[in-house]
């Protein structure tokens, strides 16, 4: 089973490639971000 951090930083790299640049881009970083902080908190 795939865990929600890992689909989570899944969108956040589709959304890189969105072709509306400076929206995408942003949530795409945010969200990765997201992503990478829920894999940490929920390691632990």
């Amino acid at each position: 089973m795939v865990r929600l951090s890992t689909g989570v930083i899944l969108a956040g790299i589709i959304l890189l490639f969105v072709p509306i640049p400076p929206l995408a881009t942003a949530l795409g970083i945010v969200t990765i971000v997201l992503g990478v902080a829920l894999r940490v908190l929920t390691s632990m």
